[in-house]
């Protein structure tokens, strides 16, 4: 699974490095200026496409380590949205492309074509051969559960409910840097107050997302009433964000980059709704026996750890010691 990850980042680089080779020197960095703001789109785009190929390894690492069947299916779900990016940003390439038809480079787009069309082909064969190993894994996490949990329905419900709400955190946290990213390299002036205040959002938005999983695991009912206000308000802003890039006195600010911008915008307010939803659930869930089963526990030593996962098994009381003779 681990190669199966990340098999198109190396044809990104190659062509990052293609057109950041063929962008001219004295591009304005005036944001109105539609045809100079559209080559400073690319590497944005190509850049954010590589650090999510990265992001994708640590969450396939992250997944297989806690056994984490929800994650494990999200990861085939994320393919899938990359798989919408990559095709997506052929036309954004194109354009730009065209924008630098009068530069030396003139024969950009027939130079990267055949990559960015080779890159959705290689992503949906991922795709496909990443769903039938998390199909073969999740037999095998399924079985782990069941080991820690026995035979409780309930309670295997409720850790259901938690795994998807920490797994959408994950996720959470890549599409909103996605779209802030490029929000604040592409359509932000930098004189503008939005850009500090944006620039601000992002490790304050990190934080929210740490104590969200944080007050989950010790049963806070005031944290993540709190949580859950935020998660409102940020779907409130995505939404405004949607609106005003098709409306407004700033449309045309937006219009190099208004669709992936608006894949990402959409994407993440599905993934907010769906992150309401399941912290109303976990919520619900307090104080009804889950706590015990997810609080981390440090281990003794290495061997000890070959006989233990995540989860202790609680129901039939503590695990006694084991005995050698030798």
């Amino acid at each position: 699974m681990w190669k199966l990850a990340d098999p198109t980042c190396p044809a990104y680089r190659y062509v990052f490095a293609v057109f950041q080779n063929s962008l001219p020197d004295g591009i304005s960095n005036d944001p109105l200026e539609n045809n100079q703001s559209y080559p400073k789109t690319i590497p944005t785009f190509l850049t954010l496409f590589i650090f999510g190929c990265v992001y994708q390894l640590v969450l396939v690492w992250d997944a297989l380590r806690l056994k984490n069947t929800i994650q494990v299916i999200g990861l085939c779900m994320y393919n899938v949205g990359f798989l919408i990016y990559a095709a997506v940003q052929m036309d954004q390439i194109r354009d730009a492309a065209v924008t630098l038809a009068r530069f030396p480079h003139e024969n950009l787009w027939d130079i990267i074509r055949p990559y960015l069309v080779a890159i959705p082909c290689v992503l949906a064969l991922g795709t496909v051969l990443m769903s039938f190993i998390a199909w073969k894994l999740y037999d095998e996490f399924a079985w782990t559960i069941y080991k820690h949990i026995s035979a409780d329905l309930r309670m295997k419900r409720r850790y259901l409910t938690f795994q998807i709400y920490i797994a959408l955190l994950k996720f959470d946290f890549f599409f909103f840097l996605g779209f802030t990213i490029q929000f604040v390299v592409v359509v932000v002036d930098k004189r503008d107050p939005e850009f500090g205040l944006t620039i601000a959002a992002i490790p304050v938005t990190i934080l929210i997302l740490l104590m969200a999983a944080v007050w989950t695991r010790r049963e806070s009912k005031v944290g993540m009433s709190a949580i859950i206000f935020l998660y409102f308000a940020a779907m409130a802003y995505f939404i405004f964000k949607l609106v005003r890039m098709y409306n407004g006195p700033k449309v045309l600010t937006y219009i190099p980059v208004r669709t992936p911008l608006t894949t990402f915008a959409v994407i993440t307010v599905i993934l907010i709704i769906l992150t309401i939803a399941n912290a109303i659930a976990c919520t619900v869930n307090f104080n009804k026996g889950l706590k015990p089963h997810i609080a981390k526990r440090k281990l003794e030593s290495e061997d000890e750890k070959a006989y233990m996962t995540e989860m202790p098994n609680l129901v039939h009381g503590p695990v006694p010691s084991r005995m050698t003779i030798e």
